[in-house]
């Protein structure tokens, strides 16, 4: 005896790419579908919309195909009110909750649609005020679920809009939600990276850069000093060792024991990491050494100086660590999940677990700027579902200097 459901799809379903997916998780999984209804936008800014009757050989492949559909924003065409249950205990969600994708997410409430705050993957949403005139839908880490939270559970009563990909894609964005090239013209690009950071900036929004130590060993230290000076940068995300290194070239003119801009190798140059991180432990942190003078240039001295916010998550690797280094690992967690929701532009500039880590915080409609000299990886951050996304395979060392010459109008 079979199984069917019926599912909708609106908006640029055709353009996205939506529907041919559709289609063939449909058929990838083992099930059929016959398309009911198909209106097709016939102008740029005019959407589309389809139902189709899906069907399986039996219930549980016909909710593992409706599951994969939902994911990519097919919901059923007659929605239900989303299914409510009490959380058993502390860091424990109730079977069969619902786990959120990155995308945009409305849950049905008393008939009502509305929207989860603060959406993110892989966590839980939490209802709150279900029998009151004003109730919320927010999401939560498992580690942060309470015992009594009322945690959604199932996939009736949830609606998804991944982001679309319409005709028209003018304006400083327009370059976006071009995937990863490592043959694209790459001062073209950049410039166009440059003009979406101000389109940004005149709009009110923050740009979000997440930085690996490569950045400083490549030389492109001061340029990004330069774009923190110049209000281009309004939070930072990095690890212990980018810090240590920014400012071991501030007090010792290495990176890594390197000098950077002739290459050589000072001697006893492989200790001036572990020097650096002693002269801040002593002076108390990195804001305390800018203000006494010990550290006078620098993206973290602009960073003090210009008042940006930097978060600095340590890991099991770290050398110190730095006294501003957050070592517990949930609450750095905390500290990166509150910049990425800030965020409207996220620049992910040569480092891959530190970026991974920030782009799990991430909606997906965030903008987002991918750039590694590792195809593989500007791969595997694009690939985490972001539709508002743009990757470039190029040296972090090339990167930063053009893009601070364009947005500054020097050289």
């Amino acid at each position: 005896m079979t199984a069917a459901r019926e599912v909708e799809l609106e908006g640029h379903i055709i353009d996205s790419g939506m529907m041919g997916a559709a289609f063939g998780i449909i058929m990838d999984l083992g099930g059929s579908f016959d398309v009911e209804e198909f209106r097709i936008g016939r102008h740029e800014n005019e959407e589309s919309y389809a139902r189709l009757l899906v069907e399986a050989e039996d219930e549980e492949t016909l909710q593992s195909i409706v599951h994969e559909l939902h994911q990519n924003g097919a919901n059923p065409s007659d929605p239900k009110d989303a299914t409510l249950q009490r959380a058993p205990k502390d860091k424990v969600v109730p079977y069969g909750f619902y786990s959120t994708t990155n995308h945009p997410t409305e849950v049905r409430i008393d008939g009502e649609w509305i929207e989860v705050e603060n959406i993110e993957m892989d966590c839980a949403v939490v209802v709150e005020g279900h029998d009151s005139d004003d109730p919320r839908a927010y999401t939560k880490v498992l580690s942060a679920v309470e015992e009594g939270d009322l945690v959604v559970a199932g996939e009736t009563g949830i609606r998804v809009s991944p982001p679309e990909r319409p005709r028209n894609r003018e304006g400083a964005f327009g370059f976006m939600q071009g995937g990863v090239s490592s043959e694209r013209p790459s001062e073209s690009t950049i410039r166009q990276v440059g003009d979406a950071i101000e389109e940004t900036k005149r709009e009110g929004g923050d740009v979000l850069a997440v930085c690996g130590p490569a950045l400083i060993h490549s030389g492109a230290r001061e340029d990004l000093a330069r774009l923190v000076r110049g209000g281009y940068i309004d939070m930072l995300s990095i690890g212990n060792g980018f810090a240590v290194h920014d400012l071991e070239r501030d007090l010792y003119g290495t990176s890594l024991g390197m000098d950077t801009e002739t290459l050589d190798h000072p001697r006893k140059g492989h200790k001036h990491h572990i020097y650096t991180i002693s002269e801040i432990i002593r002076e108390g942190g990195i804001e305390q050494a800018v203000e006494s003078g010990t550290v006078e240039s620098g993206v973290m001295y602009e960073c003090v100086e210009n008042d940006v916010p930097f978060v600095i998550a340590g890991s099991i690797r770290d050398d110190g660590p730095l006294p501003d280094t957050i070592t517990d690992s949930m609450e750095a967690q905390n500290a990166i999940r509150e910049q990425a929701h800030e965020a409207d532009l996220v620049l992910m500039l040569s480092t891959l677990l530190h970026s991974v880590a920030v782009g799990n915080c991430l909606p997906s409609t965030t903008r987002t700027v991918c750039v590694d000299i590792n195809p593989a990886t500007v791969t595997q951050l694009l690939d985490r579902g972001s539709d508002q996304a743009v990757g470039m395979v190029t040296d972090i060392g090339t990167f930063v200097p053009i893009l601070a010459d364009h947005l500054l109008d020097e050289g």
